[in-house]
């Protein structure tokens, strides 16, 4: 494969649409081209936001409608002839028809909580979806600052990470692709260099190899960022030697 064509691969690498021999290939290109890393990161950031649609939400007045269409629909199929049942099978019924509807209601009960807990869940989703909506827009807009500046690097943990940072936005976003999953209990953390001093930037997903990271908080001064192996929930210093150390583009 030639160099040019590595240079048309952005798009089908941030879509992960290459055979794992062309990814390889095309990370180690990677590493020493900034704009294919650059290029690749703004594709990845916007493959994100494309992933990020919510359903719309119900509209209030759904329930009442269904509930005066209900009133109009047929219980029974038309011309169907009704037979009266003798007074013992009829009692029967009755009986049997209470049974349902108190085990009805005792279900309906032990649903209630279970409702409320789903509630409660997709609440939470909703928040989340929120979240990730406001950080995929960061993240685009720190990508399309005018002075975005790149910087790519090999990791030791495997795969390849480009760091883009904007000044004027004061922030910072990583991009990472075929990193190894962190050993169990253990999580990857990333942190802001501040001249020596390692501040903490915020948590890296242990279940994906490839991700767009925001990085927390302002870059401020910061001469660069690390990746270390951290207990997880991550530490409030570095426990471990970093497996990558990149300084940030002027």
């Amino acid at each position: 494969m030639t160099t040019t064509d590595l240079h048309r691969l952005t798009g089908a690498y941030a879509l992960h649409a290459l055979s794992d021999e062309e990814s390889a290939s095309f990370e180690r290109h990677l590493v020493g081209c900034e704009a294919c890393a650059q290029e690749t990161a703004e594709l990845s950031a916007t493959a994100a936001r494309l992933g990020l649609a919510v359903t719309a939400p119900v509209s209030p007045a759904l329930r009442e409608r269904v509930l005066r269409r209900i009133t109009t629909v047929r219980q029974e199929t038309p011309g169907t002839p009704v037979r009266a049942l003798p007074v013992r099978a009829g009692l029967k019924a009755r009986l049997l028809s209470r049974w349902a509807l108190a085990a009805c209601l005792a279900a309906a009960a032990t649903l209630g909580g279970t409702t409320v807990w789903q509630h409660q869940q997709a609440a939470d989703a909703r928040a989340e979806a929120r979240q990730a909506s406001r950080s995929a827009d960061e993240i685009a807009a720190v990508l399309a600052a005018p002075d975005a500046r790149t910087r790519a690097a090999e990791l030791a943990a495997g795969g390849a990470g480009t760091v883009v940072v904007s000044h004027s936005r004061d922030k910072a976003v990583f991009v990472v692709s075929g990193m190894t999953r962190p050993p169990g209990g253990k999580v990857y953390q990333l942190w802001f260099d501040d001249g020596g001093t390692m501040r903490s930037a915020g948590l890296m997903d242990p279940d994906r190899s490839d991700q767009t990271v925001l990085l927390q908080g302002g870059v401020d001064r910061a001469s660069g960022m690390g990746v270390t192996v951290e207990p997880d929930g991550g530490s409030k210093q570095p426990t471990t030697a970093p497996i990558a150390l990149m300084t940030f583009p002027g």
